[in-house]
């Protein structure tokens, strides 16, 4: 069963039913809104539609929750799977699910599909994350909602008990919470470099040779700064596994707990190394860019008119040459072994890698 009527509701009941449910809405107006769910799912009042579920999904906002009261008696030995989010983290005291199970202590609550988007339902779980996080105080509950939730085409993962239930409705309202540490960190590192590098190719030019070379700003200075952050970046992701193999050696065991400061940069690595690639990869398309630039057209048409004008036939430099060469080849190793360690690290290709093959790349 499936009480309400809204796009979740919706998305849910199609994808019930393409699973191979018999499939009973409960609406408010069922005449009216039976034209928007699929013609196998039957559309009925919310009370005839309890009396034929034993699983019903409870799609209404938790202000709503209260209009169901009228249906206690009926809701009675049922298994309610509330499917609500907040508008925002911590909005209440006590999380949805635990606020519904008060308002109906004779049913069963379990907490799930909160963190699957009406997308993902109608796509069947191909476009989207397939873990559906389930949580309650009843195991047989949560066994047949995990069932439901397999035959439907996602992978089940029990979070525990009721009091999960709180974490579980503020995962979809938190945006890259692992993210936040590291991009602060990339941010403040190119702000530091960006700075130094305007003053040195920029500002200093400026002030002892009346240059001007504010040119440089969109493109050269932000591709000099770039690498710097990439390779401060790269080095912050190695530093602290040396640092907690010295603080196990001083100490004479792997078995203390290691600072905070350092147990939180150990578990930022990956978001580091991936940024780390990030600016790498963009360093690679400035500097494939730099001849595009007019500036540059100027300066080889300056270099031109001068040789001309000294009457020099040429002015190759072999050790330029090869230093550039070798420069832009090593460069491009660099970033083929750096994409290597960036893909390596993403949970989809790490999870196929065994210990000894991750560690041979590492």
């Amino acid at each position: 069963g499936v009480l309400g009527s809204g796009d979740f509701a919706r998305s849910l009941a199609i994808r019930l039913v393409c699973s191979g449910f018999k499939v009973v809405v409960g609406s408010r107006n069922p005449k009216r809104k039976a034209s928007l769910f699929p013609a196998a799912a039957e559309v009925t009042f919310q009370a005839e539609a309890v009396k034929k579920a034993d699983v019903i999904f409870v799609a209404v906002f938790r202000e709503h929750y209260s209009t169901l009261c009228e249906l206690a008696d009926v809701l009675a030995g049922k298994i309610l799977v509330d499917v609500s989010n907040n508008t925002e983290i911590n909005h209440h005291k006590e999380s949805n699910a635990e606020y519904l199970a008060s308002l109906f202590p004779a049913c069963t609550v379990v907490k799930g599909f909160n963190v699957v988007s009406a997308w993902t339902l109608q796509s069947g779980a191909r476009d989207g994350n397939k873990q559906v996080l389930i949580c309650s105080n009843n195991q047989e509950a949560k066994r047949t909602v995990a069932e439901i939730a397999q035959i439907m085409g996602f992978t089940p993962v029990d979070m525990g008990c009721m009091s999960s239930a709180c974490e579980i409705e503020n995962i979809p309202l938190r945006l890259l919470p692992a993210w936040k540490i590291p991009i602060s960190l990339a941010l403040g590192l190119f702000l530091c470099f960006f700075t130094y590098n305007l003053i040195r190719q920029v500002i200093h030019p400026y002030v002892r040779e009346q240059k001007n070379k504010l040119y440089k700003i969109p493109i050269e200075v932000v591709n000099t700064t770039l690498p710097c952050v990439s390779y401060v970046m790269l080095s912050l992701v190695y530093l602290p596994g040396v640092l907690a193999a010295c603080s196990q050696l001083y100490y004479g065991t792997k078995y203390r707990r290691f600072p905070d400061w350092l147990d939180q940069w150990l578990q930022h690595r990956k978001q580091i190394g991936l940024l780390s690639f990030f600016c790498a990869a963009l360093h690679a398309v400035y500097s494939l860019c730099l001849p595009m630039r007019r500036s540059h057209r100027y300066l080889l048409i300056e270099t031109a008119v001068k040789q001309a004008v000294e009457k020099k036939m040429t002015i190759w430099v072999e050790e330029e040459v090869w230093r550039m060469e070798i420069y832009i080849s090593v460069g491009i190793i660099a970033l083929g072994l750096l994409s290597l360690l960036a893909i390596t690290s993403l949970p989809s290709i790490a999870n196929s890698l065994n210990w000894r093959e991750f560690s041979f790349i590492q």
